[in-house]
């Protein structure tokens, strides 16, 4: 059977169980079993495909009309334009959170070396695009996940940032020197206060965890998605810890359900009174990220934030 016989039976197995995407689908499929590039994929589809590499390709597929995420399949996927590791530790990067870094660049625009968190980094994609486009900032990635962080620790090295990406395994802010990972920083060193909180953190509510139907989700760890009774428990939590972790004039970002836009705004008030709070919707229209600047002056009346 040649490669082009190979693609065809592919794309239309994949058709036949309603894959709307099933010719890219099935090219992604065979390229990750040969470890070739589009290109070369189609200056090889007359060759034949080893005998040995049909069951492969045949357990390839199974495994995507099971549903499992093509990024679970492959152990890729793209964020930010950075290719980026991924295992069935850590949820699968978003699109719609490259909203959270383009709003955090830009805050830091103006920081000559900015100092970021990023809570529940999982697989660093956040932490990490913000090293790669802010070469003199120093980024703390927390996460409670040992596997999420050894994940997380192989991307820092994959885009070179190892040095300034640090890596910490805790509840949220409150984190230690990942155990099993090179130490780049000492014991002591984790600063006091950030420039910048970034967050994206659990949000999914217990009602809505027990209702999953979505085939993405159905895959993905529990503890990344998992947010409490209204699915504000981890980012309630963030913010009261937040409050003595943030310099006069820094900011916290977060990602959020669009349905919870007023219950953060609300925690926002609660935890960080006089915050300047803004919300920004994603390309679809839903408000996704949510901003709390702080003002350097603390006695400063609350300004209103847009949209908020």
């Amino acid at each position: 059977m040649t490669i082009k016989q190979a693609l065809r039976q592919a794309i239309e197995t994949l058709t036949s169980n309603r894959f709307e995407e099933a010719h890219l689908e099935a090219e992604l499929l065979l390229r990750h079993l040969l470890g070739i590039g589009r290109a070369e994929l189609h200056l090889r589809l007359e060759d034949s495909l080893p005998p040995e590499q049909t069951p492969e390709l045949d357990r390839l597929i199974r495994r995507r009309l099971s549903h499992e995420p093509m990024a679970y399949i492959t152990g890729h996927k793209e964020f930010f334009g950075l290719d980026l590791i991924v295992t069935a530790d850590t949820l699968i990067p978003r699109p719609e959170t490259e909203l959270l870094v383009e709003k955090a660049l830009e805050l830091a625009g103006n920081r000559t070396s900015p100092t970021i968190a990023d809570v529940g980094t999982g697989c660093g994609a956040i932490a990490i695009a913000m090293a790669v486009h802010l070469p003199q900032a120093k980024v703390y990635a927390f996460d409670i996940s040992t596997a999420a962080l050894e994940v997380a620790a192989l991307n820092c090295e994959r885009h070179r940032v190892t040095e300034r990406v640090h890596l910490l395994q805790g509840d949220l802010l409150q984190g230690d020197l990942a155990s099993n990972i090179p130490a780049r920083i000492k014991a002591g060193d984790k600063p006091p206060r950030y420039d910048l909180i970034l967050a994206n953190l659990p949000y999914v509510s217990d009602r809505q965890m027990r209702g999953l139907c979505d085939d993405v989700r159905l895959f993905e760890p529990a503890l990344a998605l998992s947010g409490g009774p209204d699915g504000l428990q981890q980012i309630s939590r963030l913010l009261a810890q937040a409050r003595d972790k943030l310099h006069p004039g820094g900011a916290i970002l977060l990602e959020i359900s669009p349905e919870q836009r007023t219950g953060v705004v609300e925690l926002a008030g609660r935890h960080l009174p006089g915050d300047n709070v803004k919300v920004y919707p994603d390309l679809s229209g839903h408000d996704r990220v949510i901003v709390m600047e702080s003002k350097a002056d603390k006695n400063l009346a609350i300004a209103p934030g847009e949209g908020a």
